[in-house]
């Protein structure tokens, strides 16, 4: 039966991802806000529900390792593997907005993790711990990015196409209704992915480190993978790439925080590779995306051929 969820999840995950990137894009029209603003936000959070959902409940069981690991893991496969994939199909166009402010902001939204991770060494106690004071910060920052994007999306809509947002309410429906359900999907296929490969895992002897990096990220990850890949084949990489960034600096942000704030959230110290390995990735995407103002194929290749190597790595180490 185990089995048999995981594909029904995945049959999910692909309708749903399909469903969600042509609604959420139909309504980027109709309101002419730019896709990367949609990317950002909407298909983002969408896409980022099933990192939430098991986080969330991660913490609220006690499971610190798989909450931090999950987090971690997934923005690791979302900068290497799903940019990376979704470069090589199709590259990735960068705005000079986007390469000034979004990556940078996800660059300081992962240094504030380490710095904050690292009870030890700046604060001088015994053990390292996400608090509820850091899970604070962490959603003031949060706060911040939120404002920063409402105020773009305000300031760059055409007050002349108001009239055929009102006289488009049957268009607005049909959207609305087929992004509300593709969302649906993706959440639902997302937990059944998530909860199935775990269960698989663990059969297997599996820690829950090892299971919060790889399984648990990689089942969680899958809705921004499948979005991504579907937004650059619908020729759409404002979303592709708006729907990484955005869903990155949501894991960090807003789902540490939430998680920290309902339980205090003890490190196991041999994550800081890992941050720091996130780090270097959105680092190395921000060079890529400062070179040429896209991220093309070889680039992606280069993303991709990193991820693997880690991935090989992260087994060995555990």
């Amino acid at each position: 039966m185990t089995y048999v969820l995981l594909l029904i999840g995945f049959g999910l995950l692909i309708k749903g991802a399909d469903y969600f990137v042509l609604g959420s894009s139909k309504i980027a029209s109709l309101l002419n806000i730019s896709p990367l603003i949609v990317g950002l936000t909407i298909v983002a959070f969408g896409t980022g529900s099933p990192e939430a959902t098991v986080s969330i409940i991660a913490a609220i069981e006690g499971n610190s390792e798989v909450t931090i690991g999950n987090i971690v893991g997934s923005n690791i496969i979302n900068t290497a593997l799903v940019i990376g994939l979704t470069a090589f199909i199709s590259p990735l166009v960068v705005q000079s907005q986007t390469l000034r402010k979004e990556i940078p902001f996800t660059l300081l939204a992962s240094v504030a993790l380490l710095v904050l991770i690292n009870d030890m060494q700046f604060q001088l106690t015994d053990v390292n711990v996400i608090t509820r004071s850091d899970g604070i910060i962490l959603l003031m920052f949060f706060s911040i990015f939120m404002y920063y994007i409402f105020e773009i999306a305000r300031n760059s809509r055409d007050k002349s196409l108001e009239v055929k947002v009102e006289t488009s309410r049957k268009e607005w429906g049909k959207n609305i209704l087929v992004t509300v359900g593709g969302l649906a999907a993706i959440i639902l296929g997302g937990y059944f992915v998530v909860e199935s490969s775990t269960s698989i895992a663990l059969n297997f002897g599996m820690s829950e480190t090892l299971v919060g990096l790889t399984i648990v990220a990689i089942g969680s990850s899958l809705p921004e993978l499948i979005t991504s890949v579907t937004a650059a084949l619908k020729k759409q990489s404002e979303i592709a790439l708006g729907n990484i960034v955005g869903s990155n600096i949501f894991n960090i942000l807003f789902v540490l925080g939430v998680s920290s704030l309902i339980t205090p959230l003890p490190v196991n110290n041999i994550i800081f590779v890992d941050v720091i390995f996130m780090i270097v990735l959105t680092v190395a995407l921000l060079i890529f995306s400062k070179t040429q103002c896209n991220v093309g194929k070889y680039e992606g290749l280069t993303l991709v051929v990193a991820y693997i190597l880690y991935f090989v790595y992260i087994i060995i180490r555990n």
